[in-house]
């Protein structure tokens, strides 16, 4: 066997493992939205072929989409613009391919006319997954294609890595699901005993609608609720 494809057999292996551990992480998140947050997922659209990701994103950005987040896509391919899309960790939306194609591009097209490279706006390698809402992609996270790595963005020029890499960012937010007694910082909980939101929510309309979530079956209602 030659080095070529000997290199080639690596790559593919390391590609299969990283669609396998994205796709292990988010069958755990789905299994506990199926439980617990039926709102959730029903808001959540559809997978994408493989060759659908290639032609309604890699091919329009030119950039090639990693094996993970592929893996991603092909679970669900964006959330529908709902008031509880913003149910990722981190309060983020999941992104639909329209939204990534123009985001993308419109931060690509600063990056030309405002950026440089020692103090980039926007490099051809980062594609943004999450967003704060459905339509609101004022900040979110991107996925660094070289480098693997999670980063957050937002609109005043912050670009700041929060994890190495997309299944360590589902794994963590399977974890806290799975046992939010566990760990410390954002909690889960439901609104309307439906639908998936971190907490406790800092708005008062949306706090009076959100029940923590303990591990224990969740009460049919909020006590002293009609």
């Amino acid at each position: 066997m030659d080095d070529e494809t000997r290199h080639g057999l690596m790559e593919a292996q390391r590609a299969a493992v990283e669609a396998r551990q994205v796709t292990d992480a988010w069958q755990r998140i789905e299994a506990w939205l199926g439980q617990h947050a039926p709102g959730t997922l029903a808001a959540l659209r559809p997978g994408a072929r493989d060759a659908e990701v290639t032609a309604l994103v890699q091919d329009r950005i030119g950039v090639r989409i990693p094996p993970g987040l592929r893996a991603l896509w092909a679970e669900h391919a964006g959330v529908h613009d709902v008031p509880w899309a913003s149910f990722m960790l981190g309060d983020r939306a999941l992104m639909d391919f329209e939204a990534v194609v123009s985001k993308y591009e419109m931060m690509r097209d600063l990056q030309r006319r405002d950026g440089d490279e020692e103090h980039p706006f926007w490099r051809a390698a980062w594609i943004p997954f999450c967003s704060a809402g459905a339509h609101d992609t004022a900040s979110g996270l991107y996925l660094d294609a070289e480098t693997g790595r999670i980063c957050h963005w937002d609109m005043y020029g912050e670009r700041t890595p929060r994890y190495e890499s997309l299944t360590t960012y589902l794994e963590e937010m399977a974890d806290r699901l799975e046992a939010p007694t566990l760990v410390g910082g954002d909690k889960p909980g439901l609104l309307d005993l439906r639908a998936l939101a971190w907490g406790p929510p800092v708005d008062a309309e949306r706090a009076a609608l959100w029940e923590p979530f303990t591990g224990r079956d969740m009460p049919s209602r909020r006590p002293g609720r009609e």
